[in-house]
């Protein structure tokens, strides 16, 4: 019965060579028994990790060559053994033991040898990447999502509507976008609502602010790298941004700001769907969406040479274009009356605006778009005395862009920038003025604007040092 056992796991052995072949490459240790506990086989793992030459313990008893075995218990009682602690003189591993089975009966047994200290390594390894998951997790789940839907676009008039026909269709597919418009057009709304109305609506929303990168830092804060990279970099190394989008959308706001040589790597993102962190060798697979969003003509600055013209043409392949202000002024009074109700709503007031402030609404040209329209209202809410707004109150450095019948432009418009800064500075005063500047109050005035308290302070303190200089 024990010659037959041994012959047949003999024979099984000589059918299946390369079975041999497969257990010679594996790097952990392996170690088969016959019925009796002898050793039959064992691969170069085994060998390298307990330090014993393969003709001392061929055919011998497992017993003898490792007092205290556990496999020949294994082998006798049918059940497997998994994670036994063994230490041979420096030597220490774990190892894994399960009966063989041949046509219903037990024929043997087989052990798999791992070392101590590959596990420990595996398992400082596996540690690494929980860290990492645990901290993705939580900027993931606090910071990066989208608010904005379909339903929060306010308008009626066909050019918008238009829009929002079309920003539906293609939420439905996983393409690549294009997002084009004026300054304060409300495109990033519309970012917002194609990730919301997409099968990735519960994974990461994540915008970048392209102008806000610094041209050395482009790569590690989209692509981010390991611990030791460079010099300076953090230890624990950094995720990057398009890993924190990984099967959900990252937006590139002003996309045209990007550096040209860091298009090119944009560029090979857009069409691999592949990143290599900066101190690393291998690319890493990405499951995400790109919607790059701009004001500016893509096409013009490719011919100037200022974007690459390859990846233009690879971002333009689907293209929304949001409608200006300008371009539907039908839709006017409909958003005036929103922005106004938003902030009574917030401010626990009630406001209604005399025929005169309308006149100069509708005569105003909005260059700042909507983003100007709903500064304005608010500003001029905020400064209204009594129940009704009889004036917009436009900043003395924001000139009407069109003249009212018998009157000549004076003075050409200032920069956009300079329109948006100059109007939030008059509110963000003006609400200084009304609820005075305790950190109780600004956590007020900050929660009635929407903005994070850090960035109340750092709009102050800007504005602070401007003063002085």
């Amino acid at each position: 019965m024990e010659n037959a056992a041994r012959d047949i796991v003999g024979i099984a052995m000589a059918e299946r060579q390369w079975t041999k072949s497969l257990i010679e490459a594996i790097c952990d240790g392996v170690l088969i028994a016959d019925a009796m506990g002898n050793i039959c086989y064992v691969n170069g793992g085994y060998l390298k990790i307990t330090g014993l030459s393969e003709a001392n313990i061929i055919g011998r008893p497992l017993s003898e060559i490792r007092p205290g075995s556990v496999l020949p218990q294994v082998i006798k009682s049918g059940e497997g053994r998994m994670g036994v602690y063994r230490r041979e003189g420096r030597a220490e591993y774990v190892v894994d033991m399960a009966p063989i089975r041949y046509e219903g009966k037990i024929v043997g047994g087989i052990s798999t040898v791992k070392e101590i200290a590959r596990i420990q390594a595996l398992s400082r390894e596996l540690e690494k990447y929980v860290k990492k998951n645990r901290e993705l997790t939580s900027v993931v789940s606090t910071i990066y999502n989208a608010r904005y839907t379909f339903h929060d676009i306010v308008g009626a008039s066909p050019g918008i509507r238009k829009a929002v026909a079309f920003a539906e269709k293609i939420a439905q597919c996983d393409e690549d976008i294009l997002i084009c418009g004026e300054s304060g057009t409300g495109k990033e709304m519309f970012a917002q609502a194609i990730h919301n109305g997409s099968s990735r609506a519960a994974m990461p929303f994540v915008p970048v602010n392209c102008p806000t990168l610094h041209s050395t830092l482009v790569e590690s804060e989209l692509f981010g790298y390991e611990d030791g990279a460079f010099t300076g970099a953090r230890k624990g190394g950094k995720v990057g941004l398009f890993f924190v989008a990984d099967n959900g959308t990252i937006m590139l706001d002003e996309v045209a700001e990007l550096p040209y040589d860091m298009q090119a790597k944009l560029l090979r993102v857009l069409q691999e769907r592949k990143v290599r962190r900066i101190g690393e060798s291998a690319e890493q697979a990405l499951n995400l969406r790109v919607i790059a969003v701009t004001n500016k003509n893509l096409l013009t600055l490719s011919k100037e040479g200022k974007f690459r013209e390859d990846l233009y043409y690879r971002l333009n392949a689907m293209t929304l274009e949001v409608p200006s202000l300008k371009s539907r002024q039908e839709d006017l009074a409909i958003l005036t009356e929103h922005f106004l109700a938003e902030w009574c709503k917030r401010n626990g007031r009630y406001l209604t605006i005399h025929a005169s402030a309308w006149e100069m609404i509708n005569s105003y040209d909005w260059p700042g778009n909507i983003r100007e329209l709903k500064h304005v209202i608010e500003f001029s809410a905020y400064l209204c005395e009594g129940g009704v707004i009889h004036s917009i109150r436009l900043p003395q450095s924001m000139p009407r862009a069109t003249a009212l019948p018998g009157e000549e432009l004076s003075t050409p418009p200032e920069s956009l920038k300079r329109i948006v800064e100059n109007t939030e500075r008059a509110v963000i005063q003006a609400m200084f003025k009304r609820y005075g500047d305790s950190l109780e109050s600004k956590k007020v005035i900050a929660n009635q604007l929407g903005i994070s308290l850090a960035t109340l302070y750092n709009k102050a303190k800007y504005w602070a040092e401007n003063e002085k200089s």
